[in-house]
């Protein structure tokens, strides 16, 4: 099976789920010579290189100044100029805000088959079949593509295994595609406020629940994180409260994270919660009840009031740093 992986980008900077998308294509694939990279962007040609060695036999290169700001309509003509030199039985990216925009599209145009947000998949024969959470991770719907000549998936990030497995020796193709003329036009990009890592790409990070009792006590967790350089998240509880951000909502119905530290304060551990952080490396929970889910899958696990627990770890934190 000939797999085209759509690689994610941000500010020049590969995104972490490129080569989780690149270890899925390569063991579909099997043989050799049959994964390619398509990176886009402004200034992205220094990039290639660091996709050699993750699974692709070919990496295509969009390098134009027209791709620097990410733009539905010239992304969606990249793809379709990559798609047609390589000729793949499936194309592959992340079920991420610009995946969920582009794929669609792709799919469309070349009246193929889409299955989206994956957390398993598997080839059966020329096709793949999928799996699919559904209703908040209540249920798993089993997708099959059939009877399409070309396949379009997505993946859930931070769910497969982003691994080395090639020899550096993949061949880097240059695309000359011009952006199509559009209505459509990125004037700008705002990012934003937070300064710290997205949790999806974040390495550590500190998550609050509803235990916590208002917003204003969540800078017990930002101060913990500062010192360690984490990013702060949320259960759904906690979220629904109005105590933070969607935006930093961890688990099935919010972000999939895979970090290598993950601290669990106040977080008893709902089945959807803990499906989206159970594969992190290091879970520490901390919960006054001993009885609670999170402590099941936890590494380490304090049995305390978070009040005092977090104050402590901070303290304990800025000692170790000196």
């Amino acid at each position: 099976m000939k797999i085209l992986v759509f690689v994610e980008q941000r500010d020049n900077k590969l995104k972490k789920s490129a080569f989780e998308a690149l270890a899925a294509a390569r063991k579909l694939a099997g043989s050799a010579s049959q994964v390619a990279a398509l990176l886009v962007g402004g200034s992205v040609e220094g990039l290639a290189g660091e996709l050699k060695n993750y699974g692709a036999d070919t990496v295509y290169v969009v390098n134009n100044a027209a791709f620097d700001k990410y733009n539905v309509m010239a992304y969606a003509a990249a793809a379709e100029q990559a798609i047609k030199t390589f000729a793949p039985k499936l194309v592959l990216g992340i079920a991420s805000p610009m995946g969920r925009d582009i794929f669609p599209r792709l799919a469309a145009r070349f009246d193929a088959g889409l299955a989206t947000d994956l957390i398993e998949i598997k080839a059966n024969g020329d096709f793949i079949t999928g799996l699919k959470p559904m209703y908040s991770g209540k249920v798993f719907a089993e997708l099959a593509l059939q009877n399409t000549e070309l396949q379009f998936a997505t993946l859930r990030p931070n769910v497969f295994k982003g691994e080395t497995s090639g020899d550096g020796a993949a061949n880097v193709s240059k695309l000359d595609v011009a952006a199509p003329a559009s209505p459509l036009q990125t004037v700008e990009i705002r990012k934003g406020k937070s300064e710290k890592v997205d949790l999806t790409e974040a390495t550590l990070i500190i998550s609050g629940g509803r235990a916590l009792g208002s917003a204003d006590a969540f800078k017990i967790l930002h101060e913990a994180a500062d010192v360690i350089g984490a990013t702060v998240g949320a259960s759904r509880a906690a979220v629904d409260a109005g105590y933070a951000a969607h935006d930093m909502q961890v688990g099935q119905t919010g972000k999939t994270v895979n970090p290598t530290l993950y601290i669990a304060a106040g977080i008893s551990g709902s089945i959807q919660h803990m499906a989206g952080m159970r594969s992190s490396k290091v879970i520490v929970a901390i919960n006054t009840d001993p009885e609670a889910p999170i402590f099941k899958i936890a590494n380490y696990g304090i049995i305390g009031d978070l009040f005092q627990v977090v104050p402590a770890m901070t303290k304990a934190f800025k000692e170790l740093k000196g």
